[in-house]
């Protein structure tokens, strides 16, 4: 464990001050804090402290319009522009359900806010941030040029917080259950289990009846339900979708929020171990190099069965998974079945 005393408030700052071009996630773990640490350092310095109330703070949103919706994990960024609209307010999940802003968001797991204003240049970049127990990023909404100020503000005023300390007291986030003994017994009732889904919302029921991880289970099922694929597929999977023009899903998530785009992805770029894509409302930043294991994963609905692509980091949490677009009631699209049983499998799999 890193015994290091952690920088002073004002030390923060003045490290901010001399390395401003560096990410705000890459300088707190220079520093050995959170991010959220780093940015409770500058409250009153550009930093408004604002209470996490995620139903208050969906609701508010939509009046400003035009924003970009930045969502994360270690290995994955996920950004979308659009408006928070189609708001599904709730204690235990929340959502909003736009054409452009698609989220699932966990309001238990927001712990700490902050509304930031930062100057670029001429420019003041304005944004809504929010941390986990931990400290740890779970949502950002970023204003753009078409956001409405107005209402901005006026949500800022309603979430602000009393307490303006420049620190932050963190907690613990609790772990995900740990997964059971497996057992024969525990394969054969995962099987019977997984053949009779009717809904691909089941499956986290199931894997908590069963105490069992994604992975696990991924790994477990058998290869009629799912295969091991080479960490390349997902790339294979970007270049065949964009050069189709085939609509996807693809959705990046942490315990506090999950972000889906759904459409085509048109421009897609490698860059050293990430893989970017750079379109018009829809961004994503890859670390493939993170990727452990990648599994086509199929699973059954009642409208037949539906096929996605998992990618897995090294400690057996899930860092991307994508689907081929589809509505509650519609069949599997036939071009992104085709491309997601067409793509690379290990070759020790393929004797199997």
């Amino acid at each position: 464990m890193d015994q290091r005393v952690k920088p002073a408030p004002h030390e923060i700052r003045r490290t901010r001050a001399e390395n401003p071009k560096m990410r705000e996630r890459d300088l707190a773990a220079q520093l050995g804090i959170s991010e959220a640490e780093l940015v409770a350092a500058h409250c009153g310095e550009g930093v408004t402290r604002v209470e996490p109330r995620v139903n208050d703070l969906l609701t508010g949103l939509e009046p400003v319009g035009e924003v970009m919706a930045l969502t994360r994990n270690e290995s994955a960024v996920h950004e979308k522009i659009g408006v928070y609209d189609k708001v599904v307010t709730g204690e235990h999940t929340a959502m909003a359900l736009g054409e452009n802003i698609d989220l699932r968001i966990f309001p238990k797991v927001w712990a700490h806010g902050f509304a930031v204003e930062k100057r670029d240049g001429d420019e003041i970049r304005r944004s809504l941030q929010f941390f986990d127990a931990a400290g740890d990023a779970v949502h950002k909404v970023h204003l753009r040029p078409a956001s409405n100020l107005y209402a901005y503000q006026k949500l800022v005023d309603q979430l602000v917080s009393s307490n303006q300390e420049p620190t932050v007291v963190l907690g613990t986030v609790a772990e995900d259950d740990m997964p059971g003994e497996l057992t024969p017994q525990t394969i054969d009732d995962l099987r019977e289990r997984w053949s009779k889904l009717t809904d691909t919302h089941q499956f986290f029921g199931m894997l908590r009846t069963l105490k069992l991880s994604r992975q696990q289970a991924v790994r477990m099922i058998g290869q009629d339900y799912a295969w091991k694929l080479d960490p390349s597929a997902v790339m294979a999977m970007f270049q065949g979708a964009s050069a189709s023009g085939q609509p996807i899903m693809c959705f990046v998530g942490n315990r506090g929020c999950i972000q889906i785009h759904s459409g085509p992805v048109k421009s897609v770029s490698p860059m050293g171990p990430w893989i970017n894509v750079f379109d018009e409302t829809f961004h994503l930043h890859l670390r493939a190099d993170h990727i452990a294991e990648a599994w086509a994963v199929r699973k059954p609905t009642k409208d037949g069965h539906v096929t996605s692509l998992e990618a897995y980091g090294a400690d057996g949490k899930m860092i991307i998974q994508f689907f081929g677009k589809r509505h509650e009631g519609e069949v599997e699209r036939g071009d992104w079945r085709s491309l997601a049983e067409g793509l690379p499998r290990l070759a020790e799999q393929s004797a199997a």
